[in-house]
């Protein structure tokens, strides 16, 4: 049981760290200006779609080896 415990309380720690470290990443890219994301090849309107859950998960699954497969239906 407290093993249970334990696990749970590590798994809430590393959740927390990394939304702070995706809070802190999307705080620092809004402070630049314009001309410095276009320096690094984005715009303003990207930034909110860097941070969106589908691509943190295909990031994850590119860097473990694991590329999703786009599911397509017949039209």
């Amino acid at each position: 049981m407290l093993n249970i415990l334990a696990s749970g309380l590590g798994h809430l720690r590393t959740a927390y760290q990394d939304w702070r470290r995706r809070q802190m990443a999307y705080d620092e890219l809004n402070s630049l200006d314009d001309r410095s994301l276009a320096d690094i090849g984005l715009t303003r309107s990207d930034i909110p779609y860097l941070f969106s859950r589908e691509i943190r998960d295909t990031a994850k699954a590119q860097a473990t080896g694991m590329v999703r497969r786009e599911s397509r239906r017949a039209a």
